[in-house]
């Protein structure tokens, strides 16, 4: 199939939450034998630069280069209006063009879009299926945020979330399918009652790349890994440092913590003033941070789909003590591959159960990774995109033979 391929942050390399899903699936659907071309957007020349690096992985691609500036007035510039400002963030005339341009140039067999954000480049083809892939449900996160903000932008936030809530449910009627990351997702968008077909695909791991090392870890050292100027990873951290951290200090005085991340605010990098706190910043591999780690810790209050951290930490064999929000995205079970807690006690616990018990840290790495294997890898996950593709396909042609 000629299969054109449209998502909100271009795709390689596929290093941030953004950008592995859709890698992902182009990589595996020019290895099944189709031809995609990738239309996706940048911010910089280094972003265009590496980002050339996906060509391998598909047929073509496109991509319009903007930037922050102006995208953020783009997004100031819809507050007054009922389309979301996160819509003009992702807005760029080049791309619409570029879409435009390839619609009319080429005959497409399938439209795949990943993000609600990028959905608008699309929404008025009528003649060629379409998938939208919603991934998390952004109205939510947007709703969720209005809960740790102060007024009035948490009036902002709630505003912005429900201008959202309105998109998606317009946007999931001018596709032909949609799909979600996590179960929790799908049931968010299947409760929109749209009346399109709804299904759900997880994210996987590379669970080659993410492997376990035979190297000994520090048995005082766990770790946070995510890019730190992101405002959930910012309050966990913030909070878990407050709250967690003097605790988990006072029963082991030599306990470390490594938050691993590219750009910190100077909020972040203040952590780093606290004892046994390091702030490291933009790293050029997150892996022998978390193999020298007795544990992975992920304790978000705000957290939407599945969290790739905790994937990837998991296969590397090293366990993960996680909030019960974040592990809603993960096909795995408490207690059995990790450890999941609520409250500031609860945390504490269920990281000094793991540093004072070698064997059960032992025991929690190889669950953790015969899961990841089992459950999240990447095969599995498109053998379950290849269903849906089929689906939309056979539905679409099924509606058009009843049109005609």
């Amino acid at each position: 199939m000629n299969i054109l391929y449209v998502c909100h942050r271009f795709p390689f390399p596929p290093k941030r939450g953004g950008k592995i899903r859709p890698f992902n699936m182009i990589r595996h659907l020019s290895a099944s034998g189709h031809r995609v071309t990738v239309c996706s957007l940048v911010r910089s020349s280094q972003e265009a630069e590496e980002g050339r690096g996906i060509a391998p992985h598909c047929a073509a691609f496109e991509m319009a280069q903007v930037s922050d500036p102006v995208q953020t007035l783009r997004m100031v510039a819809r507050l007054p209006v009922l389309q979301p400002s996160s819509m003009g963030y992702f807005y760029s005339a080049s791309l619409r063009q570029c879409v435009s341009r390839l619609l009319s140039a080429q005959q497409w067999d399938l439209i795949f879009v990943h993000c609600s954000s990028v959905a608008q480049y699309v929404e008025q083809v009528r003649d060629v299926p379409k998938i939208l892939d919603f991934g998390d449900m952004d109205s939510q996160k947007w709703l969720e945020y209005a809960n740790y903000k102060p007024f009035p932008l948490s009036l902002g936030y709630r505003l912005e979330g429900m201008k959202m809530l309105a998109a998606e449910k317009r946007l999931a009627r001018l596709f032909d399918f949609c799909t979600a990351t996590t179960h929790a997702e799908w049931e968010t968008l299947e409760g929109y009652g749209t009346g399109v077909a709804t299904d759900w695909f997880p994210n996987g791991v590379d669970s080659e790349f993410f492997c376990p090392s035979n190297e000994p870890y520090d048995a005082d050292t766990i770790s946070f890994i995510g890019r730190m100027d992101y405002y959930p990873n910012q309050e966990c951290m913030a909070r878990f440092c407050e709250q967690i951290w003097p605790l988990l200090r006072r029963c082991r005085p030599n306990i470390k913590l490594l938050i691993v991340g590219a750009d910190p605010s100077p909020e972040m990098q203040k952590l780093g003033d606290l004892p046994g706190v390091t702030v490291t910043g933009s790293v050029p591999d997150v892996r022998p941070y978390i193999r020298n780690s007795a544990l992975m810790v992920a304790p978000l209050n705000i957290a939407r789909g599945t969290q790739n951290k905790i994937l990837e930490a998991m296969a590397m064999g090293v366990p993960v003590v996680t909030s019960r929000v974040a592990a809603g995205g993960v096909d795995a079970e408490s207690v059995k591959h990790f450890l999941v807690a609520d409250t500031t006690e609860e945390y504490s616990a269920a990281i000094l159960r793991i540093l004072d018990d070698p064997a059960e840290r032992q025991r929690l790495a190889l669950a953790g990774r015969q899961r990841m294997l089992s459950n999240h890898a990447w095969p599995n996950s498109m053998a379950r995109l290849d269903q849906i593709v089929d689906r939309c396909i056979r539905n679409f042609s099924q509606s058009k033979r009843k049109l005609a």
